[in-house]
């Protein structure tokens, strides 16, 4: 396997070791802004095409130990409606990411982008999430913000925030909000496999590294439910936000 493996840059190990252990802990429920973090920290040491192709299968690895954990706790409305519109968001996406692949400069600012206006959501959310006044969406909303959530989540497995601002005036519990938002980006990533296979980001190299980081993953996952269930995620957030806007900044100056 040694012998298939890309020759990265030390710095790749080290963001990606990073990268997937967040995504592990995020997938279990804890500290929802750690997943958002994993592709544009990759991207600062390969090409974004590669970093989210290579984070796809390990999302996916993930998957199997949260939806595991959470099957029964899910608001299924939410989920239905959020999942038609991202159908249609991730064909958008599609289109968008073969138009630009080859086209580093736009992607890697793209992804920058992008984990700016999660710094700013996450703000605005702290600030605005308590005086949030209890309401059921509209279906409309659902369809809409779903679209928002699988182009995003295409283009930098960054949908999470357009999830959130359906979510949370519902007010749920904690446990089932994180079990929605766990069943829907399981289903959302399993989407979006074939349009990676259609734009042709797989190969043997990127299959061989998904393979020596995917421990990290069961680690991360089972990390994150311990902390989930012992502490707040506040500081941890802000610290991952923290990152997130500094790696944000980085893409978008090149």
């Amino acid at each position: 396997m040694i012998e298939i493996l890309p020759s990265y840059s030390p710095w790749f190990w080290v963001a990606a070791g990073v990268a997937v252990l967040f995504l592990g802990i995020a997938k279990a429920g804890f500290g929802g802004g750690a997943g958002v973090l994993g592709t544009p920290l990759i991207a600062l040491t390969i090409p974004v095409g590669d970093a989210v192709a290579l984070l796809l299968p390990l999302l996916m690895f993930c998957d199997v130990f949260s939806v595991w954990h959470y099957w029964s706790t899910f608001h299924r409305r939410s989920v239905v409606l959020l999942l038609t519109g991202a159908a249609l968001g991730i064909a958008a996406g599609t289109v968008f990411f073969g138009y630009f692949l080859d086209n580093t400069a736009i992607l890697r600012t793209g992804v920058g982008v992008l984990a700016l206006v999660f710094v700013g959501f996450h703000a605005l959310r702290s600030l605005a999430g308590k005086a949030l006044e209890a309401r059921h969406p509209h279906a409309a909303e659902g369809v809409m913000l779903g679209i928002l959530s699988g182009f995003t989540s295409t283009l930098a497995h960054a949908g999470g925030a357009p999830v959130a601002v359906y979510l949370l005036p519902q007010h749920l519990s904690r446990e089932l909000y994180v079990g929605t938002t766990v069943i829907v980006f399981a289903a959302l990533n399993g989407m979006k496999l074939p349009p990676y296979i259609w734009l042709d980001l797989y190969h043997l190299g990127n299959l061989a590294t998904v393979a020596v980081l995917a421990p990290l993953t069961f680690v991360g996952v089972r990390l994150g439910i311990l902390l989930n269930r012992r502490f707040s995620d506040l500081w941890f957030n802000r610290v991952i936000y923290g990152i997130l806007l500094v790696t944000g900044v980085k893409l978008v100056a090149g």
